[in-house]
């Protein structure tokens, strides 16, 4: 059974996510700000987080900032409208995704759905695909133990930011607009992708780049998307 920890300092929403997420079979651990939050990390395995970015003690932000430095696990976080700057913040910091307040609980279950199959996905090993090395250049991907590196050294991906990086690493070379990102790694049909999938590829650059305003990997082609560029690999 997926154990979701729930934060959010309303306890009236905290308790109806319960709900909604009890008759879909998922048991919820529940935290009311960003301290609580880490502290059941610590102590429970927990398989998805939905955070809400303003809280007391601890907002939303901090507690997404310092859940990445230990963990991957998915984030979905909570805002209301007047907080699209939070929100474009938590997702540069590590969230995978974001719901804006008040939401439809079938949006919510569907997104939860989502963020379990990719991280379930992204956790197997034995697979004919995960058994591969893909690579361009200095840049590695490892699909068998799910470890990306550049020049050799190790970078920390989110479920998310792998999926991309990996989707444009098996296909080097070839120019992907954000809809069809969005669509091989959601896995649903895109609507109003641009701003979701333009903070991943800002962060997958500052992790894989020396120079993330000249990138060697990562490149945008303007008016088309992006790609990652394909190097002649030495044997």
């Amino acid at each position: 059974m997926y154990r979701i920890l729930v934060c959010d300092d309303d306890k009236e929403i905290v308790d109806a996510i319960e709900i909604y997420l009890g008759q879909e079979g998922y048991q919820v651990v529940k935290a009311y700000d960003g301290m609580e939050a880490l502290h059941i990390l610590k102590n429970q395995e927990i398989h998805l987080i939905i955070m809400d970015i303003m809280m007391p003690k601890m907002d939303g932000i901090r507690a997404t900032f310092k859940v990445r430095e230990e963990s991957s696990v998915p984030i979905i976080m909570l805002s209301a409208k007047s907080e699209d700057t939070d929100k474009i913040l938590g997702l540069n910091i590590g969230a995978d995704d974001y719901l804006t307040k008040p939401f439809n609980p079938l949006e919510l279950i569907a997104r939860v759905k989502s963020q379990l199959r990719r991280y379930t996905k992204l956790g197997a090993i034995g697979t004919e695909e995960s058994s591969k090395v893909y690579k361009t250049g200095g840049l590695w991907i490892d699909d068998e133990k799910k470890t990306v590196t550049v020049d050799g050294e190790q970078v920390k991906m989110t479920p998310i930011d792998y999926k991309i990086l990996l989707f444009l690493v098996k296909n080097a070379g070839n120019v992907y607009s954000i809809d069809q990102i969005y669509e091989q790694v959601w896995g649903e049909e895109a609507f109003g992708a641009d701003n979701t999938v333009a903070v991943h590829i800002r962060r997958i650059r500052e992790k894989i780049e020396i120079n993330p305003r000249e990138p060697r990997y990562l490149k945008v082609v303007w008016g088309i998307g992006y790609k990652v560029e394909k190097f002649a690999q030495e044997e």
